[in-house]
């Protein structure tokens, strides 16, 4: 039994497929099947049932694919220990950030951390939170950027912040004369919304209790698949829409002008940074982690848990 061979059933776990997981490995078809094959009569016994599409674990192959991890990410914090008690940093890291937050974080915290690490290469994807989840149970990302509490069996948080929605409102609409706003002061048939999938529609959802509401007297609907469209449709049209604090922080005077907090304790979005519970790059994760709650705004790393809205 090699490492080698324990690469390459967990690949094939991943991708479920022969040739996409020897590409990702760098090795020829032939190569990972034969060694995997190989590991299989050394065991004496099938880690895989070839005969089904995508190729799936056996119920042993499972328990060993789960072991293979472990060891695998133990193996990698040698290393990383080791290239730590050199002074050096390198590696890559494979970060799943939702969309709602990649625009406003990313430019805070890549930039500084390229700049202090040149020598870790950063793989940045935006996904939502449930794909997110599921890249991390599968091996293929490293670490999330997201909203939580998920209190998801495996995963682990870390929270980084607390971010402040914040109501965007259109000069026509009778929330804006508002010093301060109220859940109830929004109407939800005036209310711009994101489509289905994303997490921060559904907290929205939750702040105002849209479930319990009607919008049939709305007569259009638009669900729109960014924040910034939203904010768009705001000014365009009479409305009000829901932003997290971050988006909020390159507007022009104007753009604020239309900005409303809500009464204390404010509603927040708790941010993260999600890893499975058998990650490896457990210093690069950490390195991550203080970049961002550095490049973070003092304002908004000061904001208190009072008030979480859940997902």
């Amino acid at each position: 039994m090699t490492f080698i061979q324990l690469e390459y059933i967990v690949a094939l776990d991943t991708f479920r497929h022969f040739a996409e997981a020897a590409s990702k490995c760098f090795v020829t078809q032939p190569t990972l099947s034969m060694q995997i094959q190989k590991l299989e009569e050394e065991l004496g016994l099938k880690i895989f049932d070839r005969s089904k599409q995508p190729v799936l674990p056996t119920d042993a192959g499972t328990e060993i694919i789960e072991q293979a991890r472990k060891i695998l990410a133990e193996r990698d914090m040698i290393t990383e220990n080791i290239a730590a008690k050199k002074g050096t940093v390198n590696g890559e890291l494979n970060i799943g950030i939702i969309p709602t937050l990649a625009p406003y974080l990313l430019p805070l915290c890549i930039h500084p951390f390229t700049k202090k690490y040149p020598n870790v290469k950063l793989i940045v994807t935006e996904l939502t939170t449930e794909l997110i989840i599921s890249k991390l149970r599968e091996g293929k990302i490293d670490v999330g950027l997201l909203v939580t509490p998920l209190l998801q069996k495996g995963i682990q948080e870390q929270v980084l912040f607390y971010e402040e929605l914040v109501a965007y409102i259109s000069k026509n609409n009778m929330a804006y004369k508002k010093t301060y706003l109220l859940d109830k002061d929004i109407d939800p048939n005036k209310l711009w919304l994101l489509e289905e999938g994303h997490c921060f529609r559904s907290q929205i959802v939750n702040l105002c209790e849209l479930r319990k509401s009607s919008r049939e007297a709305s007569h259009f609907q638009y669900e729109a698949g960014s924040l910034e469209t939203l904010r768009r449709m705001v000014d365009m049209n009479d409305g009000i829409t829901i932003l997290p604090e971050l988006a909020t922080l390159d507007m022009t005077v104007k753009q604020q002008q239309h900005l409303r907090y809500f009464k204390q304790p404010a509603p927040v979005r708790e941010v993260s940074l999600i890893t499975h519970r058998h990650f490896a790059k457990k210093k690069l994760v950490e390195l991550l982690r203080q970049v961002i709650i550095n490049a973070v705004p003092e304002k908004i790393r000061k904001n208190k848990k009072l008030n979480i809205i859940s997902i």
